[in-house]
């Protein structure tokens, strides 16, 4: 089994790690902790894979993923959607972690999916205050929701909570901008971003923290990417409507509000949105097409290192 051409693929857990190899029935399951992690990577060492494909499972497969690359190996963390659709072309239909973890060993032997890259330590702190900041804005979000319809007794604690949460962001987002300043290439990459209108600084500092590829794909894949690009849904005679579909919902989320800003402040997109508008396109899918305009423009810009140059 000592070979180059084995493909791997780790079916993660919160407690557990499984382990198959393609064309191999065999599982074997470790525990999701340093003991486990450990006596897994050595079994990976010996087996020389020339991929490993590990489920994304929420920041369960971090810590070992991490530990992966800092041993060399190529990894990539895959979407499960795509690795559940591969398994259902293939008309394998059960779900166990033991399947799967099969099921994403097929994946990486079949499909090859591009290696993820290794962040740097500053890399991770900015995503991981990213990635608290957007849930302290969803929760804000949910409390001012429950503040129109909830009873007269408890708006006083909703709104203390309000104000913590409030209290809370702005300090993440402090935070943020002084991890930024400390890098000269996070602040390269965010000014550069920024020269866009409509693009601000979380627009600008969650693009570089989720979405490490831009710049580096042609206009298709990194809208897909973003879950931006539309997919047809057309069978026989029938014409579906296009769907945009998975993506990182992180990224989605900020150029949506991006979006909103340019069809205002930037002359392109605002002409590109009038425009849809005028030939009776619905605002959902016109502003989901100015979302998408935007990501291929910033990713142009990024690959060739210039900023937003207005046309005349």
């Amino acid at each position: 089994m000592r070979t180059k051409s084995n493909y791997v693929g780790i079916d993660v857990g919160k407690d557990n790690l499984d382990f198959a190899v393609a064309g191999i029935e065999k599982i074997t399951r470790f525990d999701n902790r340093a003991s486990g992690i450990e006596a897994l990577i050595r079994q990976i060492d010996h087996l020389q894979p020339k991929l490993i494909a590990v489920e994304a499972s929420g920041g369960y497969e971090a810590t070992f993923v991490e530990a992966l690359m800092v041993k060399g190996h190529q990894v990539s963390v895959v979407n499960p959607t795509r690795i559940r659709a591969l398994a259902k072309a293939k008309g394998l239909l059960a779900k166990t972690d033991e399947i799967d973890a099969q099921n994403i060993a097929n994946y990486a032997a079949i499909i090859r999916p591009e290696p993820t890259k290794l962040r740097e330590d500053l890399d991770q702190r900015i995503r991981a205050l990213i990635i608290r900041r957007e849930q302290l804005v969803d929760i804000r979000s949910a409390e001012r929701n429950r503040l129109g319809t909830c009873h007269e007794s408890t708006k006083e604690d909703i709104q203390e909570h309000l104000d913590w949460l409030g209290q809370q962001i702005t300090h993440l987002e402090t935070e943020i901008k002084q991890l930024v300043k400390g890098s000269e290439v996070w602040s390269r990459q965010i000014g550069l971003l920024e020269t866009m209108p409509g693009v601000g600084f979380l627009t600008a500092v969650t693009l570089t923290a989720n979405m490490p590829e831009l710049g580096t794909l042609n206009r298709q894949k990194i809208a897909a990417l973003a879950g931006l690009a539309p997919y047809n849904r057309d069978s026989g005679k029938k014409r579906g409507k296009r769907r945009i579909f998975g993506g990182r919902q992180s990224v989605r989320r900020v150029m949506y509000m991006a979006a909103l800003s340019a069809m205002r402040y930037n002359p392109v997109i605002k002409k590109f949105y009038e425009r849809l508008i005028e030939n009776g396109k619905p605002f959902k899918v016109a502003i989901t097409a100015c979302m998408r305009k935007m990501i291929t423009i910033l990713n142009v810009m990024v690959k060739k290192q210039t900023g937003w140059v207005c046309p005349v």
